[in-house]
């Protein structure tokens, strides 16, 4: 009986394992104490400019051109002293916004006109000043160490709303600066990793990759079933836990399930001609961060948990990093504006922005000084800005404040442990409980720091 029996021990296994619900989260979901369900992090690779996006700072101004001492982190590394620097004003115009009388710069008018359902935290400051160490932390808690990332968390302590797609996507990630490591699983189950869609350089989103017309789709299902067959048989062989076999089996079983469902999800013509030009797909300067953004809310839409939506221009010289030609941060202000424009407005009018959090930034700002004297800012992890909207935030609310220059956090300063802390607190999860034991000890995603900053929350 055993032996004719056998391999159905394995597709038991196997079905087990297609559990969408976490091996932790059972009891995280549905808590009542969670306002979002779900997260949109709008990734802007390279170091966003606070000081000319929005943290209005009219003494940087009325002094430019002056000289003084900073805290330049690069050159404290190399001489162990302060080095004199020309502070350097914005050269766009800012204005207050809304009700709540935000100040945001001419980079940004679209975004600018839904000030009031945004909350700034102005005084974020974070660990690393060169992108790579900065980049992993933003997204994985950690500088140096292979760390899972923030999604990964998240998938792994909530589980995911539908089996037929991802829990955690990342659209259009960057090959450089930790490049799958920042969707990336590290210790955690292999099935927690997040599923690339697209390239980094806007040129695909995939979309004509998901659907075979080569083959008909009976074949498609003996071809499935027999290598599932096979896959089943070799767990059941096995004794150890292999937490890889085990991953990939189950992204066999969830290609097959997609093919079924992401062709609808990423078909952008099922969308009204005015929900189209709302991102910018009828512009070309705007349309592949446009595509992106669309994506992201029918993916939201369809129960994806987690959802990077990044945007660089290549590896080697991520896209506001401009150390040197501070001007072209317009450029890149023109390619995201009116796309994130468009779905703070889409989430609003369907209802998602109460229960999804949309949350924009950097790996670090930029300096309110001109680097080596020249037409461009250095990198800044002191004090710059994020903002992030609904999931229970404040709307048109301001934390935090930099000093007179922009430069350093003075007031309700937030490290990024406390804006990790914070947001899977408004996912229901308690980021001190959120843990897994490797090798020999409990990890977490904020390891032994953190904390939630109930200012931001309404």
């Amino acid at each position: 009986m055993l032996s004719q029996t056998a391999c159905g021990f394995g597709s038991l296994a196997a079905a087990a394992m297609m559990n969408p619900l976490s091996s932790f989260a059972g009891n995280a979901i549905g808590n009542p104490t969670a306002k979002a369900k779900r997260i949109l992090f709008l990734f802007m690779q390279g170091g966003v400019s606070q000081v000319d996006s929005f943290d209005y700072k009219p003494t940087l101004a009325k002094r430019d051109g002056q000289t003084m001492p900073f805290d330049d982190a690069r050159q404290l590394a190399k001489t162990g002293k302060r080095t004199e620097h020309r502070l350097m004003q914005s050269p766009w115009e800012f204005k207050q916004h809304g009700d709540s009388g935000r100040w945001v710069s001419q980079l940004f008018p679209e975004t600018a006109r839904h000030v009031d359902d945004l909350c700034f935290l102005h005084g974020m400051h974070t660990e690393g000043v060169a992108h790579g160490p900065a980049t992993l932390f933003l997204h994985c808690g950690s500088t140096n160490f292979v760390r899972p990332s923030f999604g990964s968390w998240v998938f792994y302590g909530l589980g995911t709303e539908n089996t037929n797609l991802p829990g955690f996507v990342s659209i259009a990630p960057s090959v450089g600066n930790g490049g799958p490591r920042n969707y990336g699983s590290a210790f955690l189950p292999a099935k927690f990793q997040g599923t690339r869609i697209g390239n980094f350089d806007g040129s695909s989103l995939g979309i004509d990759s998901l659907s075979r017309t080569d083959i008909s789709p009976q074949s498609r299902r003996d071809q499935f079933d027999l290598l599932q067959s096979l896959n089943h048989q070799q767990i059941a062989r096995r004794q150890t836990n292999d937490t890889e076999l085990e991953a990939a089996l189950q992204s066999y079983e969830l290609a097959w399930r997609m093919q079924q469902v992401a062709p609808e999800v990423m078909d952008f013509s099922l969308e009204s001609a005015e929900t189209q030009s709302m991102y910018g797909l009828d512009d070309p300067e705007t349309k592949s961060y446009g595509e992106r953004c669309l994506l992201a809310r029918r993916m939201c839409e369809a129960g994806v948990r987690f959802i990077q939506v990044n945007y660089g221009d290549n590896s080697a010289n991520p896209a506001w990093d401009q150390h040197s030609n501070l001007p072209k941060h317009a450029k890149h202000a023109k390619a995201v504006d009116k796309p994130i424009a468009g779905l703070l407005q889409d989430l609003k009018q369907r209802g998602l922005l109460d229960d999804t959090i949309v949350w924009w930034g950097s790996e670090f700002g930029r300096t309110p000084y001109a680097q080596e004297n020249g037409t461009g800012r250095d990198h800044n992890p002191n004090g710059f800005t994020v903002w992030v909207a609904g999931g229970g935030f404040k709307p048109g609310y301001a934390h935090g404040e930099t000093d007179e220059f922009g430069f350093r956090g003075i007031r309700g300063r937030v490290h990024i442990h406390d804006l990790h802390a914070t947001l899977l607190h408004q996912l229901g999860l308690d980021h001190k409980q959120l843990t897994f034991e490797h090798a020999g000890r409990n990890f977490r995603l904020t390891d032994v720091h953190g904390k939630v900053i109930h200012d931001v929350l309404s």
